[in-house]
């Protein structure tokens, strides 16, 4: 198992709350966030990245501020969070290398892209804590993954270069033809493989999908041994991620990030109106999950004492 060196650590402990769990406000998507935000296609192809980066920075201040730590994508949002002096000085960044979207191949396997001139370097340049890649991966079909194999084989090799802590994330998919049931079936082993390529490759902080079951959380966490795993929101709702979130964390998950479920509902192009569903709505949210997560862990550590 691959460990964190000196530098890595510092950086994930930035990542993390007082109470040594991952808290981090996700905000890095820009196509999700447009469909989010428009009432129409329209106006969906209107949105900018100016306008976004207003939303992000929003986001950034009224609710990530009450977090440990922002993700955040260098398209839209970084430099000006930092530039402008939106982000609090004790609240880290990480930064996304992977762009909006993605490639489809003729059999249907997804090829994850990379955001142009972004590596360790620039995101330290940024001002990044850190930085986070995610991939798409379909660990049942090893020829679906080669070219995003190579992303992350490389991601982590430049990481490891320049000594800075990177956040590896993958997602998996449904194949064309394939039925929601099986697919469901299929999902906790999907993600129980991907994991397995993830550590593989040398992956030293995990960002995963919930598993979704019980025993699948408590697998990932003994096939991840000492690297730590946040688990991620993929948009559902905010009562049923509360729920994943206690499972996951009660199996051993090191904290969460979460983004659509916190702000989804939250976000607008009238920003004062963004602003007060931030303040009135997402902060609570944050709130009940920073609590199951800190009950969670205490009762992980009352049964070890």
């Amino acid at each position: 198992m691959t460990r964190m060196t000196t530098a890595e650590y510092r950086g994930y402990q930035q990542i993390c709350g007082p109470d040594g769990a991952m808290m981090v406000i996700a905000a890095d998507q820009r196509g999700g966030m447009r469909k989010i935000m428009a009432a129409s296609p329209a106006e969906e192809a209107g949105i900018s990245e100016a306008t976004l980066g207003e939303t992000k920075a929003d986001i950034t201040k009224f609710l990530a501020s009450q977090a440990s730590c922002v993700l955040l994508d260098p398209v839209c949002a970084v430099p000006h969070v930092v530039n402008d002096g939106v982000l609090a000085r004790d609240t880290a960044l990480l930064i996304g290398l992977d762009a909006s979207g993605f490639d489809t191949t003729p059999e249907g396997y997804r090829n994850s892209k990379l955001v142009p001139g972004i590596d360790a370097r620039r995101v330290r340049a940024l001002g990044g804590t850190g930085g986070k890649i995610m991939v798409y991966l379909r660990a049942d079909r090893p020829e679906a993954d080669t070219r995003n194999i190579a992303i992350l084989r490389e991601c982590i090799a430049d990481f490891e270069r320049e000594d800075l802590l990177l956040v590896v994330e993958f997602l998996t998919y449904d194949l064309p033809g394939e039925s929601k049931s099986d697919y469901q079936a299929a999902f906790p082993g999907l993600i129980e493989a991907g994991t397995r390529i993830c550590l593989d490759l040398g992956s030293k902080v995990l960002k995963l999908p919930y598993p979704g079951t019980e025993a699948a959380c408590a697998n990932i966490t003994a096939m991840c041994g000492d690297v730590p795993w946040a688990v991620l929101s993929a948009g559902v709702d905010h009562e049923t991620f509360v729920g994943q979130v206690e499972i996951a964390i009660r199996n051993g998950a090191s904290g969460v990030i979460a983004g659509r479920a916190l702000w989804k509902d939250c976000i607008s192009l009238d920003r004062a109106v963004t602003q007060h569903r931030l303040t009135t709505i997402a902060v609570p949210r944050l709130q009940q999950i920073q609590s199951v997560v800190k009950r969670c862990r205490a009762g992980q550590a009352q049964a070890a004492a």
